[in-house]
């Protein structure tokens, strides 16, 4: 059994999947279309500037596609949309690091980058990621959560509840103090 079809369809944490996906998708999408409509060079490494950040051709275009996949994943929701979450998080931070290393070199600096862009990478990057990671990577999940469930196949959970009812569930001596 895969855990893509432990999720119950009506799980709450699809609704925060579908909601980082479609909000960053959104965003991106009207960054393309915004970029686009001042008819930038492809190419060029002097573009114009929309929200703070510059743009070329380009980097419209490759807004304008990874913003139509992040609201495809909206649309999809569920697991498709945690994991494309995750991977599209992750190629935003790798992009920011791209930019990085290219700030200065006109030559390699295809896609207009400038500082702006690589912190925007960055952040955008983490709070997709982190929507992707939302309830699925946690010290801290609750039992009830098919993710804990998957990964702790034969344990069963411990019992929860005021000290006093959980002492009288697992019997046993006092741990020292220090110890």
């Amino acid at each position: 059994m895969k855990l893509q079809d432990e999720l119950p369809v009506d799980h709450r944490l699809a609704t925060v999947y579908r909601y980082g996906a479609g909000l960053g998708g959104v965003f991106l999408l009207v960054f393309g279309i915004l970029g686009l409509l001042n008819h930038p060079g492809f190419l060029s490494t002097s573009g114009d500037h929309i929200a703070g950040m510059s743009t070329n051709g380009a980097l419209s275009v490759l807004s304008v596609v990874m913003g139509l996949v992040l609201i495809g994943g909206a649309v999809v929701g569920g697991n498709f949309a945690s994991n494309l979450n995750m991977i599209v998080g992750l190629l935003f931070v790798l992009s920011g690091f791209y930019g990085l290393t290219v700030l200065g070199r006109p030559d390699a600096n295809i896609l207009n980058f400038r500082m702006s862009n690589c912190l925007f990478a960055f952040i955008f990057g983490f709070v997709v990621l982190t929507f992707g990671m939302y309830g699925r990577v946690s010290s801290h999940l609750p039992h009830d959560n098919p993710y804990w469930q998957q990964r702790h196949r034969d344990q069963q959970p411990l019992p929860s509840g005021p000290p006093a009812i959980v002492k009288v569930l697992k019997p046993g001596p006092p741990n020292p103090i220090g110890h």
